[in-house]
């Protein structure tokens, strides 16, 4: 084993070794546990948030393994229909100068397929980087053969049980990429804009309550005029409810729309009025239904205003009563700058009322970085209100647990209040809806056009033409826990994985995933009983990492962490390269550079995989929104090298002192004491592991390694292999101990890192005659109560306590650890005494003592310095040793210390409430510790007089 860590030289060769030797893929005779990684896009980088639940599953997937668990953690890629075609399209482009319009459907698709062998695997490279124990042998793709049988067969199933239908609906329409998409790929911005009060005529010489022969309405995108159909108005309102079913002239159109009476309208808001455009806003469409009103769609699919509207009911049928004429002027005029024109033509004809600036929220596809229409076409949809009924009793039955419980409010949410879900996008790259249409608008839905035909028996001469719209991605991941697995088919590894334990995943995509998963699986999945079978049991929801600062991190703003970076480290120019390359604003590229030098002047130091994957499990809590912490992540590294060094140091011993494993050992107190904090960690480690708190379960291991086995145990074990007076059997049992503790610390720290508890436990296995090729298949430790040493813990809290003792006296009186002290005792108990007796060389060589003196009851000792020990007194006289005034003020700092602490023990026992309420032993507790604090403060005021009188 080489004396100094570096991960570099472990890491990739463990993980070749493991992927070689197929340790991942499911084994062990226990019950099955499985997780499912949430597939990341085929186009993607591993980031942080990757990472964070990557290692998550990771731990808990080797920790279940460990506990012999026939374990499963499937793997796979997602084809992000949007994002990969983007990247063809524009590598198309670059290399060809060719749109995929050019070279046809065919052709660009296979130019996909190309770049998805050539490129596609980036993301699953970076996984076995992060040490991800995944059944690689089993890896599968949303489009590959297999699982396009599969979303072909769900789809199909749910249109013949009328489960999915097709019809004209408000969708978020990209008009540069010309394709729907979903509410996850929105991103709001706030910009500054402007609100326009526009004057609308009232028609028949109506006049409102003022007089006027107008009404105002407020809107923020005055192009959306030209499909108004009506304008709703509070039925509380007092000011209008004459005019309720009367109608207003529609500016620059001169159509006539109704006014109507709608709860959407708020009283306090504006004047009160809103422009109903039911086929370009959500709200609006929702208030056309409530009162029945038409949909007129004023836009294009580029986002230009169309020559004549199109008009169809609120139910989607087409309306041929309405003339939805558009004035001439604003005909194929981009919508922005339709807008200009409609705002000028309404300030020439006098119907601008005022014009203010306002704060906008609006919608940009997160792709196009274009701003986003809600436009109405013919999409596909699933009818989500059926499905949604066994998916929410599953949650409130708790068949499904969300952890922390808290999101499950979230969940209930959206699904007590769930639309029918569009799942069509206008795209070429995912799987095509298997629907066909013929001459005469009739659809017919099946697995191909020749199957079609045989069971409509339609001739070769009725053509028929395929859909040319695809599966929106978030449908073909719904199916991810069965279809992965193998599903229509009924095989081993679909009865033996399904329902899986556990899926973690963040909380943005609860209701686009989760709960879609949830609804698929138990109309798809069915038990032996032909009941409902869950995709999972527990939701386990992370929270989202941000900067140091609590910002989220953004390509924009330059503050993302590449896991890689910290894993190999990065110098500040490539660092720098990194985070303004491609920028959507270069602008902006100054202040990130600027930015980056500050936070990290010389790049980032390689840390190692081990112990980035330790800081995130210690930021795995149940907040919402976590922080990144740089200093953390270099703590975890030293941690690492703290067990290198005391692995290191354990096999030095065994060899210079010729260890020999043996039963019959004589355990010194310092080994039963370990061994028995060795099984409390276990115990809290395997409860927190149960409770899904990786953040606690990796403190716990932290505090044992760092604060007893390397603080304490290892220098105890010093003291006894040092010693000549020491026995041979005591010995042996110390390097047994030694071993023996380091070997179940390493299986315990293996879920947590991997790299470096394989490359320790290789070293060491031998020398606690253990075979085995891994330790990933080793058994999990578990907690030994018959090792359970209650009396060896309260012996050895004393002891430290004595030598911290002095230590502080050294700190304090500034003596160096070289200069061996000369200690009194006072007000020893015979307790104390025993102990002293029996660990007197421990205490000589760790407390770096000369000799230990005794006091008797009555004898007065010189001046000293006082620490105390329960209610023995350590005295360090302090003649050549002490500055009187710095003394003094340090005793001062402790008595007032102490004062306070008098202070809140007499208002608590003083507090009636709690003197009749605590229980007894609570409040005699409480009574014993203000009677030792005042004894300790007694002792402080006899020293600090002592001392002042000198």
């Amino acid at each position: 084993m080489e004396k100094t860590f570096n991960p570099q030289s472990i890491e990739c060769t463990w993980y070749q070794t493991w992927e070689k030797n197929n340790y991942f893929s499911p084994t062990g005779e226990g019950s099955p546990y499985t997780i499912m990684i949430p597939p990341p896009n085929v186009t993607g980088n591993l980031h942080i948030g990757h990472a964070f639940q990557d290692s998550i599953m990771d731990a808990l997937i080797r920790y279940h393994r460990m506990k012999g668990r026939k374990t499963l953690w499937q793997v796979g890629t997602d084809h992000a229909g949007i994002a990969t075609q983007m990247i063809v399209e524009r590598k198309l482009i670059t290399e060809q100068k060719q749109t995929r319009h050019d070279i046809g459907r065919n052709a660009f698709l296979e130019k996909v397929w190309a770049w998805k062998n050539e490129s596609g695997g980036n993301i699953t490279q970076q996984l076995r980087r992060l040490g991800a124990s995944v059944d690689w042998e089993h890896e599968r793709f949303t489009m590959d053969e297999d699982f396009n049988k599969t979303v072909k067969k769900a789809f199909i199933d749910l249109y013949n049980e009328d489960l999915i239908y097709r019809g004209k609906r408000l969708v978020n329409w990209d008009p540069k990429l010309h394709t729907a998409i979903s509410d996850l790929e929105v991103e709001n911005k706030t910009i500054q804009g402007h609100m326009w009060y526009i004057r609308y005529p009232l028609a028949n010489q109506k006049k409102t309550h003022e007089g006027k022969n107008y009404i105002v309405v407020a809107t923020t995108r005055p192009e959306t005029l030209l499909g108004d159909t009506g304008i709703a108005v509070n039925p509380k309102d007092s000011r209008y409810q004459s005019l309720i079913g009367e109608e207003v002239i529609l500016p620059l159109s001169n159509r006539y729309i109704p006014i109507i009476a709608d709860a959407h309208a708020d009283i306090e808001k504006g004047s009160g009025c809103v422009k109903i455009t039911p086929a370009h806003d959500f709200n609006d469409n929702e208030v056309g239904k409530r009162c029945g009103l038409p949909m007129i769609n004023i836009m294009t699919l580029n986002g230009h205003i169309r020559e004549q509207g199109e008009v169809f009911n609120s139910d989607g049928s087409e309306n041929h009563k309405i003339q939805a004429t558009i004035p001439k002027a604003y005909q194929n005029l981009e919508r922005f700058t339709a807008r200009k024109k409609i705002i000028a033509d309404l300030t020439e004809a006098n119907l601008v009322d005022t014009i203010q600036e306002h704060e906008l929220t609006i919608p940009f596809g997160d792709r196009s970085n274009v701003i986003i229409e809600p436009l109405l076409t013919d999409q596909w949809f699933v009818r989500a209100k059926p499905l949604s009924k066994p998916a929410l009793e599953a949650v409130e039955k708790k068949n499904i647990q969300f952890v922390p419980p808290q999101y499950e409010n979230l969940y209930y949410s959206w699904m007590r209040d769930i639309k029918d879900w569009c799942i069509s996008r206008q795209l070429w790259w995912g799987h095509r809806i298997p629907a066909w249409y013929d001459g005469h608008h009739n659809t017919y839905v099946g697995h191909s056009e020749k199957e079609i035909r045989t069971k409509h028996n339609l001739p070769e001469s009725t053509k028929l033409k395929q859909d040319d719209d695809v599966l929106d991605t978030w449908f073909s991941s719904a199916l991810w826990t069965f279809g992965t697995l193998g599903w229509p088919k009924t095989n081993e590894r679909l009865e033996t994985f399904h329902p899986t334990d556990v899926l973690v995943t963040g909380f943005d995509i609860i209701f686009f995933w989760v709960a879609r998963m949830i609804m698929m699986s138990m109309h798809f999945m069915k038990d032996s009983n032909n009941n409902p079978q869950i995709p999972f049991k527990t939701v386990y929801i992370t929270g989202l990492i941000r900067d140091e600062q609590g910002q989220k991190m953004s390509k924009s703003k330059g503050n993302v962490l590449d896991p890689l970076d910290m894993i190999d480290g990065i110098d500040l120019p490539s660092l720098i390269h990194k985070r303004t390359k491609s920028m959507m604003q270069p602008k902006l590229a100054a202040q990130i550079e600027k930015n980056t030098r500050n936070a990290f002047p010389d790049g980032i130091s390689a840390h190692g995989t081990d112990a980035l994957r330790y800081t995130l499990y210690s930021l795995a809590s149940t907040g919402r929104d976590i922080n990144w912490d740089m200093k953390r992540l270099e703590g975890y590294r030293n941690f690492c090298n703290k067990i290198w060094n005391a692995s290191y140091y354990v096999l030095t011993k065994i060899k210079d002192h010729n260890f020999i494993q043996s039963n019959d050992t004589q355990h010194t107190l310092a080994d039963r004491w370990i061994l028995s904090k060795l099984q409390n960690t276990a115990a809290q480690v395997e409860k927190n592991m149960t409770a899904f708190r990786l953040d606690h379960a990796t403190q716990n291991l932290y505090d044992f390694i760092w604060n007893e086995y390397c603080a304490w145990y290892l220098e105890f074990s010093k003291s006894i292999l040092i010693d000549e007076k020491a026995s041979s059997g005591h010995k042996q049992s110390t390097l047994q101990t030694l071993i023996y503790v380091l070997e179940h610390i390493v299986r315990m720290m293996h879920p947590f890192m991997p790299y470096i508890t394989e490359e320790i436990w290789q070293n060491i296995k031998k020398h606690v005659d253990i075979s085995g090729e891994t330790i990933m298949l080793q058994t999990f430790p578990t907690a030994n109560q018959e090792l359970i040493d209650i009396p060896a813990e309260q012996h050895i809290e004393w002891l430290k306590s004595f030598i911290t003792a002095t230590r502080n006296i050294r700190s304090e009186l500034n003596i160096g650890p070289s200069k061996p002290l000369n200690i009194l005792l006072r007000n020893t108990s015979k307790k104390d005494l025993e102990r002293i007796e029996l660990n007197k060389a421990c205490l000589i060589s760790l407390a770096k003592l000369n000799n230990i003196n005794i006091l008797s009851k009555n004898e007065v000792p010189p001046m000293s310095t006082t620490q105390l020990v329960g209610e023995m007194e350590i005295l360090v006289p302090i003649a050549g040793f002490i500055d009187k005034n710095t003394e003094m003020k340090r005793l001062n700092k402790e008595i007032e210390k102490l004062n306070k602490e008098i202070q809140r023990l007499n208002n608590k026992l003083s507090n009636e409430h709690f003197s009749n309420k605590a229980p007894p032993s609570v409040v005699e507790k409480e009574k014993v510790k203000l009677t030792k604090t005042q004894s300790a403060q007694e002792l402080l005021l006899e020293q600090l007089s002592a001392i002042s009188s000198l």
